[in-house]
Parts: C-alpha cells; sequence; structure tokens
C-alpha cells in the first residue's frame, strides 16, 4: 500500500484586487524587459545570487513532485572551453548542412551564426538536465512523470528570478547536446535539456529591435455569456 499522504497548511496570503493588479503590471513591467543576450562582460558575479535563483528553480512544480532536474554550474574556464570547441563543432554543422532554409531565413534577423563566444565570454554557465528516471542506492529505477513539463517550468523561473535579480542570460541549445553528459559527467539518463548562459551585458551591448505579440495575438479568453 502507498504510504499515507501527510498535509499542512498552506502558507498563503490574500491581496486585495489594488494590490494585486499592482504587483501584476510592475512585474510585467519588469519581465518585459528581460532580452537574450549574446555579448557578456567576463567580470564574476555573485555565486550566492545564482544558489539563491537555483533554489528558485528548485520550487518549481513537477509531475508527481518527483523534481526530474539537475543543474551543473560551470564557472571553471578549462571546462567552458571544452563546452565552447563541442557545441560549436554541432553549430557548424547546424548552419551548413543540418538547418532548412527557412530556418536559416527566421535566424537571420537575430544576427546568430556558429560562432558561440559568450560561452567562454561569460563568468557562468548552468547545464539544464532532464531525468526520465531516477536510479536509488540499489540501483533500482523510478520513473518520472511530464519530465519535458516540470524542467520547463523549473527553467522558466530560473529565467525569471535571474533578470529579477540583475542578471542577464542567454538560452542555448546546441543540437545535439549530448556532449554535456561526457564533459560534465553526468549519467546517461539524464538528458541535456538546455545550457543557460549567465552573467552582466558586456558594455555598449545591442540586441536585435524585435516585436512582441500584443496580448489579443495571442491569449483567448472564454467568458460566460452576458445576460439578456
Amino acid at each position: 500500500m502507498p504510504e499515507t499522504s501527510r498535509f499542512i497548511p498552506l502558507s498563503f496570503t490574500r491581496r486585495s484586487e489594488e494590490e494585486m493588479l499592482q504587483r501584476a503590471r510592475m512585474f510585467a513591467t519588469l519581465l518585459c524587459q528581460r532580452r537574450s543576450v549574446r555579448a557578456f562582460s567576463p567580470e564574476p558575479i555573485p555565486m550566492n545570487v545564482i544558489r539563491s535563483c537555483l533554489q528558485t528553480a528548485g520550487c518549481a512544480p513537477s509531475g508527481a513532485n518527483k523534481q526530474p532536474w539537475h543543474f551543473v554550474v560551470i564557472t571553471d574556464p578549462a571546462t567552458k572551453k571544452r563546452i565552447r570547441e563541442a557545441a560549436e563543432n554541432e553549430e557548424e554543422a547546424f548552419y551548413t548542412r543540418r538547418a532548412p532554409r527557412t530556418w536559416l531565413e527566421d535566424l537571420a534577423p537575430l544576427g546568430t551564426g556558429p560562432e558561440k563566444p559568450f560561452l567562454t565570454e561569460a563568468p557562468c554557465l548552468i547545464a539544464i538536465f532532464a531525468q526520465r528516471y531516477r536510479v536509488d542506492a540499489q540501483g533500482t529505477k523510478h520513473k518520472h512523470y511530464y519530465v519535458s513539463e516540470s524542467v520547463g517550468i523549473a527553467t522558466g523561473m530560473l529565467i525569471t528570478a535571474l533578470h529579477y535579480s540583475g542578471l542577464a542570460c542567454l538560452t542555448h541549445t546546441p543540437s545535439p547536446m549530448r556532449f554535456l553528459n561526457e564533459i560534465l559527467q553526468r549519467p546517461s539518463y539524464e538528458h541535456p535539456f538546455l545550457l543557460l548562459v549567465v552573467g552582466y551585458p558586456a558594455p555598449g551591448a545591442t540586441v536585435p529591435d524585435i516585436r512582441r505579440k500584443r496580448l489579443e495575438e495571442f491569449v483567448t479568453f472564454m467568458e460566460p455569456p452576458e445576460s439578456s
């Protein structure tokens, strides 16, 4: 029989509608200023901030509370160099052979290419791994559920925490990314999910002049019909 669930009181602060709206608008304004940065300063960043942001990520909801993620924080220059070399090998193949023409056309306005100098210039990389299952001390496998969804939510919370704390970041997904398992000595049942580049923007850093969709373009409200 499964263990009987134990419940504790919920810690929740009920706020007035006025305060909720104010907080929601302030948070939206702050997060809408977040941009992906590709030019980083080599200046070191406070690791206690990184620890706190990772603690935030670890609070994300997950399927059956299995918490199917593992984060590897890389600040060692030699390891960053190995990651850059491996990533650029994959990116070179992507840009010259793998990517269809339409994909490259969509990427062109962003100014991306196979060279990834930010992987060695930024002071910190965070490799995020998704665990399809867990292996206990006896070697028994324990299945995880909704792994991609759970790790995606945790990653989003981490990105949000980093921006809120005053750091810039970039999501980087060379494909395939299995080289991260070897370089970072992670087990085969962990799948590389994303590589997060973290630091301060380089002086004079620029970002593409892009347009965000208006709320009406990506949200549908299914409201009750008006009473006659």
